[in-house]
């Protein structure tokens, strides 16, 4: 196990300063700006293991709180979520010399991720990673907040359980079948937090997307 670093990434004057785990291992490649769920902050179990897994796989990652889960109240609204996204990117440019740079994360993490760069916003960065898309909230099925993932230029990883209640299976993969630069892994029996893989070590809070 590597012990995280711990940084603080300034967002912006009025949203404040928020909390980050930085995880390099030595022989990495890749660094991954790794977003947390709605419902679960960057300390989580599942995020920390996660971030280890992928350390052995030579992936870094850096972790960071959206600026809710440290001052209280309900997911950030885009306004706030995209400038802590962009300000985490560049806190990641100044440990990425050298290595892949790569961005997205958990469900209400990996969308906001999706937006900023559907706005053509994460130029450096040369891959979008989603670990459970939430498509759409529980039995409100449909495919809307998918609509700007076309404007997406670098390509797209989707990792997807087949009992995600916030992505019904057959949808994310029609969904992924119409993007250019997309490859979408099948989860057997997953639900949104992943639970029967191994990388999952205890129950998650209701993620809202």
């Amino acid at each position: 196990m590597i012990e995280p670093k711990r940084l603080k990434i300034d967002i912006s004057e009025e949203i404040g300063t928020v909390s980050a785990l930085l995880i390099l291992p030595k022989d990495a490649f890749a660094l991954l700006v790794l977003s947390h769920g709605a419902g679960a902050g960057m300390e989580h179990a599942f995020m920390e293991a996660l971030a280890q897994e992928l350390a052995t796989h030579q992936v870094g990652t850096l972790r960071f709180n959206f600026a809710y889960m440290e001052k209280g109240g309900g997911p950030d609204r885009p306004k706030k979520a995209h400038p802590a996204i962009k300000a985490a990117v560049a806190k990641a440019l100044t440990y990425s010399d050298g290595l892949v740079l790569l961005a997205g994360g958990k469900s209400f993490g990996g969308r906001m991720t999706s937006q900023v760069a559907a706005l053509g916003e994460l130029e450096a960065v040369k891959g979008i990673v989603y670990y459970g898309f939430p498509l759409h909230a529980p039995g409100k099925v449909g495919t809307e907040r998918a609509e700007h993932l076309s404007a997406i230029p670098q390509p797209q990883l989707f990792l997807q359980g087949t009992r995600d209640t916030l992505a019904k299976y057959d949808l994310i993969e029609s969904v992924c079948s119409k993007l250019d630069k997309a490859h979408l892994v099948k989860m057997e029996g997953g639900d949104h937090s992943f639970k029967t893989c191994l990388l999952y070590t205890s129950p998650s809070p209701r993620d809202r997307g």
